[in-house]
């Protein structure tokens, strides 16, 4: 069993999802810092200094101005900004990732063959057929 299993783990596939794995989950905290950090301010302030991550709905207990302030009240909130930044986060990678394989296509994609020279006989042809017409 432990042969069939070192087997299994060991095979390209396997090896290749694990990295996969791994870039990924760092790719996600890049990801995160450009939207919070980066996109998120300048879309907040072209709506009038709104903050997404302050987007939310007090379900049960106190209201309160921010979701921090909620959380720490105990109150049960729906938290529609935080999904918002979620969505955004997604979408970046999403096409970040088009991006990737589009370029990863292009560079594996065969090259078309080129067109073979037209035999000596076929162009003798055309010359026979060319003088005829005339």
């Amino acid at each position: 069993m432990f042969e069939e299993f070192k087997k299994f783990a060991m095979r390209g596939n396997v090896l290749d999802l694990a990295i996969g794995v791994i870039i990924g989950a760092s790719f996600t905290g890049i990801i995160n810092s450009l939207v919070n950090d980066i996109i998120m301010p300048p879309i907040g302030l072209a709506l009038g200094g709104v903050d997404f991550s302050n987007f939310f709905w007090v379900l049960k207990g106190e209201t309160a101005d921010t979701l921090a302030a909620a959380k720490a009240a105990k109150a049960v909130t729906i938290n529609y900004g935080l999904f918002v930044n979620a969505v955004i986060n997604f979408m970046i990678v999403a096409f970040a990732l088009f991006l990737l394989i589009r370029q990863i296509n292009k560079l594996s994609a065969p090259k078309p063959a080129e067109a073979a020279a037209t035999p000596e006989d076929v162009l003798l042809l055309r010359e026979i057929r060319d003088a005829l017409k005339k």
